[in-house]
């Protein structure tokens, strides 16, 4: 027997080892997506072993016909009824005026039995393990985890399963697995976002639709040019189909593949899910020699919903210009079939009936029994039933969760009983049933924590003498903006570009930050966006770097809060923008972690923040804000990569220019709003929220432009001179209109 075919055999008894990694004792899960009862029902008759499914609010497909409250409690039933699972999205981040109504909009879903929930807001999940301790939580990709480090932070906070950065390598899936232990669910199937998920604002800061919130208006579907190039689909990526992967993926430990789509119709639902089943079914069967994917099954696969295209996705590359749409493909994707999707669970019944003695039913199903009894039979006198009229009525179950596979009837002679006795006893039998199949996924209220508003973590706004923030700082990506701002009296804190900390720069960078350290300036080092593995490895060889030249850290991702925790790291650790403090719980997660400070979020507006209280943190006043962190690469999708740091520039339809920051070295891009945040006429606002710094980003400006900015600012917010904003194209984000 070669290696190969023994590998297979032990596969088929479901327990094995492969190369070193972990043993599966239980086959994936197919998790399904249900934008709508009708897919649901689709998602369950394709076989689905789970569900994942948004209610009335807080989910991020706003734009779903989602099922309001009893619906998906009856949903919630229906999954349980046929063995299956429903996890529910509230994977948004949620306001401090909304997380209250949190618990009253879960309290009916815990009590029913809901298998668990899908969050993104570290304030939702804190609230969660506050008020529904054994709620099982599971880690959105909106999280942006891209690594063991991430999972294993979220592991200590409760979270029981991730679902990562769908940019992740099928190695770095593994490494989470095994070395955290956690469950983890990776995307197989449907649409890509070009951006890390989680750290797009593009369709928040262009037209107010937050993808933070649900309602992302995907403005990178839409072409883009570079140069005087033609306008192309150039952040549009192909859909995804690992079909062919799933050897790989399921060896890689993947518990749980999930499929994207509750945007799209219950026939592509069904299509997709038994694809999945199926194909996963025969790999358990017959192992890597037996798997191979049919031609006509992958076309059926394409042509269920075909847009852009398909490609297998990051699973087996970082990133490349045939992952991109670049045109719409050719083809049409079959039109939606009408179809009514039904399941019935297959039970056991015996009737008894005899004279002068209660009609009994016992049901049976999957080793839970019930039994309940009905009006006695009397002897007949002219008609008696028949076993066959008698079973005929019994099996009468349409529109029951119910069909009859063994039905015994036992008859002591000659018996009359009315069919509407008999229809009582068969709907009675079939509610027991189901009650005893539904009653061990019910919870009690008793079992969460007894809720009241928290007032506790609600922030006073406290107000200096002066009305005016303590600290005036500025972030700088090169050597010359570190010198202005180390020249610029009133400059307080710099935070400092990790691609900054390069051998080349490295005598620059330690005889500027000293003598910023001379002057009372505080300077910190801005870490990278993404810390996947190799970014980590490279962060090894600059840590002396870190602890001899600054005083802290700015983190933007929790793979750098639990390396620096590995570390031993004790200066002082601050949290940017794109690590979301959404609400006073968010707050009280952050004190369980080594950050000591946050920043202020983009997207709440001034009445927002107030509200929230920012008081203990940062607030961005000035700069190009990313509205995009993505692992493609512009200058390497159009065959202009330099493989070193630089600016690429795209235009939209409108012809406004983006700044595209390529950093070569943790491989990623950076996509900049066209126009910067200017709030030089909103001081009073700014200064009546009392942040306990605002600071000035500044991105592709040079010397001269930073200093007059900086000028600018330092004459409203220190001085608090009456400043007219220059004559240029800029924005207040959402200062002012915040978010719906």
């Amino acid at each position: 027997m070669s290696q190969a075919t023994a590998l297979s055999a032990r596969m088929c008894q479901g327990t094995f080892f492969i190369e070193g990694r972990i043993a599966m004792d239980n086959k994936v899960e197919i998790l399904a997506p249900a934008g709508s009862v009708e897919s649901l029902n689709a998602a369950v008759a394709a076989g689905a072993d789970a569900v994942y499914m948004g209610g009335s609010r807080f989910g991020a497909r706003a734009y779903a016909d989602n099922p309001g409250e009893e619906e998906l409690l009856r949903a919630v039933d229906f999954v349980h009824v046929h063995g299956r699972k429903l996890y529910l999205t509230v994977n948004t981040l949620l306001k401090d005026s909304e997380i209250d109504e949190l618990y009253g909009y879960l309290l009916p879903y815990y009590r029913q039995g809901i298998d668990g929930i899908i969050v993104q807001d570290i304030g939702v999940a804190e609230y969660i393990r506050s008020y529904f301790p054994d709620l099982p939580l599971h880690a959105s990709t909106q999280m942006t985890i891209t690594g063991a480090a991430g999972a294993a932070f979220m592991k200590r906070q409760g979270v029981m399963r991730v679902v990562p950065a769908r940019e992740l390598s099928l190695a770095e899936v593994a490494a989470i697995k095994r070395e955290t232990g956690l469950e983890v669910e990776c995307f197989v199937h449907g649409a890509l976002c070009y951006c890390y998920s989680g750290q797009c604002l593009l369709s928040s800061l262009l037209g107010g639709r937050s993808g933070n919130r649900g309602q992302c208006a995907q403005p990178c579907r839409l072409a883009y040019s570079i140069g005087d190039g033609r306008p192309a689909d150039l952040m549009s990526l192909k859909d995804l189909c690992a079909i062919d992967l799933i050897p790989e993926l399921i060896e890689a430990g993947i518990d749980s593949f999930k499929i994207e789509g509750r945007m799209k119709q219950p026939d592509y639902v069904y299509t997709v899910v038994s694809m999945y089943r199926a194909y996963a079914d025969l790999y358990y069967e017959k192992g890597r020699e037996g798997f191979a994917v049919d031609t006509r099954d992958r076309e059926r696969l394409y042509t269920a919903y075909r847009r852009r295209g398909y490609c297998d996705g990051y699973y087996k590359r970082h990133n490349g210009k045939d992952m991109i749409s670049f045109s719409r493909p050719q083809g049409k994707e079959e039109p939606p079939q009408r179809r009514t999707f039904e399941i019935q669970e297959k039970i056991n019944g015996n009737l008894i009936l005899s004279p002068g003695n209660r009609a009994k039913l016992e049901l049976e199903h999957k080793g839970s029994k019930t039994v309940c009894e009905g009006m006695a039979p009397e002897q007949a006198l002219k008609q008696p039933l028949s076993a066959e009229r008698i079973e005929k009525q019994m099996r009468k179950t349409g529109g029951t969760q119910f069909v009859f596979d063994r039905l015994d009837i036992r008859m002591d002679g000659e018996l009359f009983l009315p069919m509407q006795a008999l229809n009582e006893l068969r709907r009675e039998g079939l509610g027991r049933l189901e009650e005893s199949l539904l009653s061990p996924y019910r919870r009690t209220e008793d079992e969460a924590a007894h809720f009241t508003p928290d007032e506790e973590g609600r922030a006073v706004v406290q107000k200096s003498e002066t009305d005016r923030p303590a600290v005036m700082a500025v972030s700088v990506m090169n050597a010359e903006q570190l010198k202005a701002a180390v020249s610029a009296e009133e400059i307080r804190a710099i935070y400092v570009d990790s691609g900054m900390l390069m051998p080349a720069v490295e005598e620059t960078l330690r005889s500027l930050v000293q003598k910023a350290g001379e002057s009372g300036k505080e300077v910190y080092a801005a870490l990278p966006y993404i810390f996947r593995s190799p970014t980590a490895e490279k962060f090894e060889r600059k840590y002396a770097l870190l602890l001899e030249v600054f005083d802290g850290v700015l983190v933007r991702n929790w793979e750098s809060c639990e390396w620096l925790e590995g570390k031993g790291y004790d200066r002082k650790i601050i949290s940017d923008a794109n690590i979301y403090v959404f609400n006073r719980y968010a707050k009280q997660f952050l004190k369980k972690t080594r950050i000591e400070s946050y920043t202020a979020p983009a997207e709440l507006n001034a009445g927002e923040l107030k509200e929230l209280g920012v008081s203990d943190c940062t607030f961005v006043a000035y700069g190009y804000q990313p509205v995009m962190v993505t692992a493609g690469c512009v200058q390497k999708t159009t065959g202009r990569c330099t493989h070193s740091d630089g600016l690429t520039y795209i235009k939209d339809r409108y012809q406004k220019k983006f700044a595209v920051k390529n950093c070569c070295e943790y491989c990623y891009n950076i996509i900049y709003n066209s126009s910067p945040l200017v709030l030089l006429n909103q001081r009073k606002e700014i200064n009546s929220l009392s942040p306990a710094s605002i600071r000035l980003d500044f991105t592709t400006e040079d010397a001269k432009e930073m200093q007059k900015i900086t000028a600018l600012y330092t004459d409203a917010f220190i001085k608090e001179k009456d400043i007219r904003t220059p004559d240029m194209d800029f924005t207040k984000g959402h200062f002012k209109r915040g978010v719906k």
